[in-house]
């Protein structure tokens, strides 16, 4: 199977998951992404058993609306049931790296706000440590583009600068590599606390609640 056809059997999983738990009045939060496409083109089947999403980004909000599903603004939810997303890394203990998409910080906003976490990926994406295959993304407000990317140095990492990118909010991108990942959450800490740091997209604080793999196998619920 290629990799498109596991994470289309991961979104499938994903919906066979929360069908019975929604309802009329339910909001479904989703995310942003290759494999969050193919989890929103699997909702539109079920929009007449939801009330409305909440989208991490433009782009998942333009797709929903395509589908005929109604959006809302995130302040005018009552409640979010459930967030359905992807990850660029996944470890055994459910924690996350995100953000390839530029969208981390709507990510972990959205994430924050549901009652669960369902996290679909292939398995290719699971790591024995964050960090293994793929870089930090960290978003930054531009003016501070130089001072942040200093402190990140000062933590051991190499920042690079994401050209071109722009996020949702405004801001800038540096993916960094080479920090050390032995304790993501006291990590996800130190960089937010960085000065122009929005949010960095290790997912230690806000972990997935179940992360659904698709691979050769079928599909392995951690």
């Amino acid at each position: 199977m290629s990799a498109d056809a596991f994470k289309r059997a991961a979104a499938n999983a994903a919906i066979e998951l929360i069908r019975p738990k929604l309802r009329n009045d339910s909001i479904v939060g989703v995310g942003t992404g290759s494999t969050a496409n193919f989890f929103i083109d699997a909702l539109a089947a079920l929009r007449g058993h939801f009330d409305a999403a909440v989208a991490s980004s433009e782009a998942s909000d333009a797709r929903l609306r395509g589908h005929g599903i109604q959006v809302l603004d995130l302040n005018a939810a009552p409640q979010v049931l459930v967030y359905v997303d992807g990850a660029d890394e996944v470890n055994p203990a459910k924690q996350l790296i995100k953000g390839a998409g530029g969208a981390l910080t709507r990510e972990k906003i959205v994430a924050a706000s549901a009652d669960e976490f369902i996290c679909i990926v292939d398995d290719s994406k699971l790591v024995p440590v964050l960090g293994t295959t793929f870089p930090l993304p960290v978003e930054v407000i531009p003016m501070a583009r130089g001072l942040a990317a200093r402190a990140l140095v000062g933590l051991g990492g190499t920042p690079v600068y994401r050209q071109g990118v722009v996020t949702d909010n405004g801001n800038i991108i540096l993916d960094v590599r080479g920090l050390d990942f032995t304790d993501p959450l006291e990590l996800e800490r130190r960089i937010n606390n960085i000065v122009g740091v929005v949010c960095n997209g290790i997912f230690a604080a806000q972990a997935a609640d179940v992360v659904l793999v698709a691979g050769a196998d079928g599909i392995r619920r951690l």
